[in-house]
């Protein structure tokens, strides 16, 4: 019997994990999950934590309740691969050995690689993040909110921007929006990471008094004056900070040597196997696939892999390949949102910006639990 290892309880490891469960026989694979935890994250809901949308506790649940009953969870943390023994080398448990491996390890925060961080920086990429932000916001009267990125790559290239458009109508609401200056700082060349619909995120900051500076890449922050600078040589000042954290790829992968400098995992963008070697794939924030880092990403990487390793694992021809297709809702605050579809070979179309964009968003939010990790959408 063959022996297929996914690291990761997140959106694709726990999709991958259930279509070979529910695809290949009990006699044909052994399917083991390891996760840290052992609890799954909807990671999307932090943004709505943050602005006193969504009860933190409705986006956390046990994974073993997500999981086909045959696949095996071990709630452990993975510290060593050993490729040329085809093993795993756990924490607190005994040693795994594998035929395929899949790493669905997610992306790290890692806000000690910036000076003055974490004195100065409010986010919402975790949840206490979120629930810290949350209370910032709340006793926040007024002046300059920054909002900027501490280095890219990061998950969720939208969410910046998004959460700009949510302070906006957070303090519209509250009635105080003539009080706060709203300040977007882009590293790149443009406000909204995909040029296509930049002129639509635009438009919307115009609207709405949202200041925005162009190739802004932060270099250092100042607790004690307030102020964040960048390698081109501005310096903003700020009465709150919202900065996304500084990222890398997963630790093990670091530490097991199989990561570049960012430790991000070397995968070929087609298969999703790993470049040095073919018997272990690569989803979603860990690789360093050139696709946005989002589940929506890992959600359609992980019905490839989990072609491909049934494939494998019954000495059949692979032909499965991810063609780089990703679906972003973005909600613009006031009851309006857009959507994005794209993959490799063909860039978003300029969405409008309605309702219905809104509500797609919600409705993804709402069904994830029933459709997403089992595999069903």
């Amino acid at each position: 019997m063959k022996k297929v290892v996914v690291l990761g309880g997140g959106v694709g490891g726990t999709i991958v994990a259930n279509l070979l469960a529910k695809r290949l026989r009990k006699d044909e694979a052994e399917i083991t999950l390891v996760d840290i935890s052992g609890k799954h994250i909807y990671q999307p809901g932090f943004i709505y934590v943050a602005f006193g949308k969504k009860n933190p506790k409705k986006l956390v649940r046990d994974e073993r309740k997500l999981l086909r009953t045959r696949v095996k969870l071990v709630i452990d943390e993975a510290v060593k691969i050993d490729p040329l023994n085809h093993k795993v080398h756990l924490a607190k448990g005994p040693v795994l050995d594998y035929d395929r491996l899949v790493l669905a390890l997610g992306a790290r925060l890692v806000p000690d690689e910036l000076p003055g961080y974490k004195e100065a920086a409010q986010h919402f990429y975790s949840i206490e993040g979120a629930q810290r932000l949350r209370e910032a916001l709340e006793s926040f009267q007024g002046g300059r909110i920054v909002v900027t990125v501490a280095s890219v790559p990061y998950k969720c290239p939208p969410a910046p921007s998004e959460a700009a458009c949510q302070l906006d109508y957070y303090f519209t609401k509250k009635g105080i929006r003539d009080k706060v200056e709203i300040h977007y700082l882009s590293p790149l060349s443009r406000v909204f990471p995909l040029e296509p619909v930049n002129p639509v995120v635009e438009k919307i900051f115009a609207k709405h008094d949202i200041k925005s500076t162009i190739f802004f890449n932060v270099e250092s922050i100042d607790p004690a004056k307030k102020a964040v600078s960048s390698i081109e040589g501005e310096t903003f000042s700020y009465d709150m900070l919202l900065m996304i954290p500084p990222h890398r790829g997963a630790k093990v992968v670091e530490d097991s040597g199989l990561g570049d400098r960012g430790g991000w995992l070397p995968t070929e963008k087609y298969t999703l196997r790993t470049k040095a070697n073919s018997d272990i794939f690569g989803i979603g924030d860990c690789t360093d696939i050139p696709v946005s880092k989002s589940g929506a990403a890992a959600h359609f990487e992980a019905k490839v892999v989990a072609d491909s390793v049934v494939a494998d694992i019954r000495g059949e021809q692979a032909t499965a390949k991810y063609d780089g297709r990703v679906t972003c809702y973005c909600d613009a605050g006031y009851h309006k949102g857009f959507s994005m579809t794209f993959d490799y070979e063909h860039p978003p179309v300029p969405p409008p910006l309605s309702l219905r964009g809104w509500i797609g968003k919600q409705l993804v939010n709402l069904g994830y639990w029933m459709l997403v990790p089992q595999g069903r959408v």
